[in-house]
């Protein structure tokens, strides 16, 4: 088997550089060890959101943010894409400055936000608990069952001649092949590395770790949620690196369902419920969100996200490498910047000029640890 590329990993990322490449004439195969979207992509929440952490974050997360919003009239009714917004919770004083701030950052940049005083915020989101300071609202934000959105983009990547293997792992990957644990060598003149959690064991320098991570679905409640709510300490939470961590983070589902997030816990290997992590996450719900005790749960999971000291992700190609490039390293961004990264990878690889710089995503940059 010969092809122009081989993506190893079928999560949403690697589907995105799949259907960019396609697109564009290569020949590509994705190569999953064990099932599409399986993986990282099994472990986000679906939220696509514009962030302000870095010039870099915004640029990334915005553009993907426009890819999405272009691409979401093509997509099935069963990716359940839906524009419910933002709202980031402020809980105090101290956090309603930093609303101050992100709602001037976005306006600069021509992004749509409105900040909520405690009565509006009540109004927007009347399970909200009394006694909240405010938070912001950004308009433009979105929500997508990223299962069904990968294996949309896979199947538009096939019809443009893309082919698929399953159930065999890459063990290695080389400058014009990759090899599969049944020892098959898969030929190719260029390969992306977008294997998620497991990337740094295909390419040892990457400097990728794992961050373990819960989630918690409900029955149908239609409407006790009308858009993604995340509490600003979160932001702490997800850049944090040395202790575990639980932040507020709720999602309507276009199903009625309440989607509830999020944990971050730091040399966990194995996949099983953390039940103390759990208790902490869901004290944390209803501590914002009181009524979220009388819900019905259907199902608890966890899934481990891929993290970088610098929390950008590795885009473009592998340094020392002229045929490997990186697809990886996006944590709990990954849903939001895939399809900019899909873009980004195939501008890189084809020699065109990107719609934002990719330097500040390369391999090749140095990160300090925070």
């Amino acid at each position: 088997m010969s092809f122009d590329v081989a993506i190893v990993g079928g999560g949403l990322v690697g589907a995105a550089c799949a259907a960019s490449l396609s697109e564009r004439g290569q020949k590509v195969v994705v190569i999953e060890s064990t099932g599409i979207a399986s993986g990282t992509t099994a472990a986000g929440m679906g939220h696509i959101v514009v962030m302000d952490d870095s010039e870099a974050q915004f640029a990334l997360t915005r553009y993907s943010q426009m890819l999405w919003d272009r691409l979401s009239p093509e997509l099935p009714k069963l990716a359940e894409f839906e524009n419910c917004g933002t709202i980031w919770v402020a809980s105090d004083d101290e956090e309603m400055d930093e609303v101050r701030r992100k709602s001037a950052f976005y306006a600069e940049r021509g992004i749509s936000c409105e900040i909520l005083d405690e009565c509006s915020l009540r109004a927007a989101e009347p399970n909200l608990r009394q006694g909240l300071a405010g938070g912001l609202l950004v308009e433009g934000d979105s929500v997508v069952y990223q299962l069904f959105a990968t294996r949309f983009l896979i199947e538009k990547a096939k019809r443009n001649g893309a082919e698929l293997i399953v159930g065999k792992k890459a063990l290695e990957i080389g400058a014009n092949a990759v090899t599969l644990s049944d020892g098959t060598r898969v030929l190719c003149g260029r390969v992306v590395n977008a294997a998620g959690a497991a990337a740094a064991e295909l390419s040892p320098g990457l400097n990728i770790s794992k961050r373990k991570g819960h989630l918690v679905i409900t029955e149908r409640y239609p409407n006790f949620a009308r858009h993604q709510l995340v509490e600003l300490g979160y932001l702490k939470s997800a850049h944090g690196s040395a202790t575990d961590s639980v932040a507020f983070n709720v999602q309507p589902r276009s199903t009625g369902q309440v989607l509830l997030g999020s944990s971050r816990q730091f040399g966990a290997e194995d996949g099983e419920i953390d039940h103390e992590i759990l208790r902490r996450m869901t004290a944390r719900a209803f501590d914002y969100m009181p009524a979220l005790r009388d819900l019905s749960v259907v199902r608890v999971w966890t899934g481990f996200r891929p993290a970088t000291p610098d929390n950008l992700p590795y885009i473009g190609r592998l340094p020392e490498h002229d045929n490997i490039f990186i697809a990886a390293g996006h944590e709990g961004l990954g849903i939001t910047t895939s399809l900019g990264t899909g873009e980004l990878i195939a501008d890189a690889m084809l020699g065109c000029e990107p719609a934002i710089p990719i330097e500040p995503y390369s391999p090749a940059r140095k990160v300090a640890e925070h």
